[in-house]
C-alpha cells in the first residue's frame, strides 16, 4: 500500500473518531437522520463486495488441493455442461459463509458481478441447479464427500506444529434442527413436538472442524449410529498422528458394548469415556 493510502486511512479514521467523540448535546428540534435525497456514485475502478472474504476462502480451497479432490472422487455428473462437481459444492458452501440459510440466496450471488469476478466465475449455478444437484446425491455420495473432505483436512493439519497433535478431543451430540417443509423427507417429530432432523456431529473440539454429520429423522435418539461414526473419527485422528485421543459425550452416549474396543487403542485415554 502506498504512502498516500496510508496518509488516507488515517485521515478517516480521525475524522470518524472526531464524528463520533462525546459532547455535550443542546436538546434537537430534528431527528438525527435527516437524510432527503441519496446519491450513489457508480466507479469503474473500485467495485465493492460485502462477502469480501470468499476470494480468499476459494484460494484455499484451491492451495489445499479440495477443488481437484472433490472432482477426482465425487461423481455425480455424466457430462459437465458447464459445472464440474466441485463448483457445486462450493457455490452451496460459499453461500452459506455469505450467510444464506437455503439455496435461494444464491440467486442474488449469482447476479452479482463483483462478486463472479471474486471466483473468476463466468456464472454460478442457479438454486434450482443445485437443487438437482443435492437430490443426486445417495447415502455413499454422502460417505463419499465426507471423506474427500477428511482426507484433503489431513494435509491441513501435518502443516501444524507438534503441541497440535498432543492430543485430540473429539466431541460427539445430536442436535435438533426444525424445518418448515411439509414433505421433507426423512422428517419427524421430536420430543420437543418440532416437525424436523435430529443431527449426529462428530467434530474435533480442538479446532471446532465438524469431522462428520449425519441427518436423521428428527425421532431418533441422539445416540443412534454414533459409535461407528466415533471409530472412523478415531481412526482419522490416528492416521493424522495424534498421540492421544479424548472421546468426549454425554451420558447418552454411553454404549458398553464399544467401550472396550476404545480403551484398548493405543492412543484412547482409558478415562475418557463418558465426559
Amino acid at each position: 500500500m502506498s504512502n498516500s493510502r496510508h496518509k488516507e486511512l488515517e485521515r478517516r479514521k480521525r475524522k470518524i473518531l472526531d464524528r463520533l467523540a462525546p459532547r455535550a448535546w443542546p436538546p434537537q428540534d430534528d431527528p438525527m437522520f435527516t437524510a432527503r435525497n441519496i446519491h450513489y456514485e457508480l466507479a469503474d475502478r473500485v467495485r465493492g463486495l460485502g462477502p469480501g472474504g470468499v476470494g480468499a476462502m476459494h484460494l484455499l480451497a484451491q492451495k489445499v488441493g479440495l477443488i481437484e479432490a472433490i472432482d477426482k472422487r465425487l461423481h455425480l455428473l455424466k457430462v459437465h455442461l458447464p459445472y464440474h462437481e466441485s463448483d457445486h459444492v462450493l457455490n452451496i458452501a460459499y453461500n452459506l459463509l455469505c450467510n444464506g440459510t437455503c439455496l435461494e440466496p444464491i440467486e442474488q450471488r449469482r447476479n452479482d458481478e463483483v462478486y463472479l469476478d471474486a471466483l473468476g466465475a463466468q456464472r454460478i449455478p442457479d438454486p434450482t441447479t443445485e437443487g438437482d444437484f443435492c437430490r443426486r446425491f445417495a447415502e455413499a455420495d454422502v460417505q463419499t464427500l465426507m471423506n474427500v473432505i477428511n482426507d484433503v483436512r489431513l494435509r491441513v493439519w501435518a502443516e501444524q506444529p507438534e503441541f497440535f497433535f498432543a492430543e485430540a478431543i473429539i466431541d460427539v451430540d445430536g442436535t435438533l434442527v426444525s424445518t418448515t417443509g411439509e414433505c421433507k423427507a426423512g422428517m419427524d417429530i421430536s420430543y420437543k413436538g418440532e416437525w424436523g432432523y435430529q443431527v449426529l456431529v462428530v467434530s474435533l473440539a480442538n479446532t471446532g472442524e465438524p469431522l462428520f454429520l449425519v441427518n436423521r429423522s428428527g425421532n431418533r435418539p441422539s445416540h443412534e449410529g454414533a459409535a461407528w461414526y466415533l471409530d472412523r473419527a478415531g481412526t482419522l485422528c490416528e492416521k493424522a498422528g495424534f498421540k492421544k485421543i479424548l472421546y468426549r459425550g454425554d451420558t447418552d452416549f454411553t454404549q458398553t458394548q464399544h467401550l472396550d474396543g476404545w480403551d484398548g487403542q493405543p492412543s484412547t485415554d482409558p478415562r475418557s469415556w463418558p465426559c
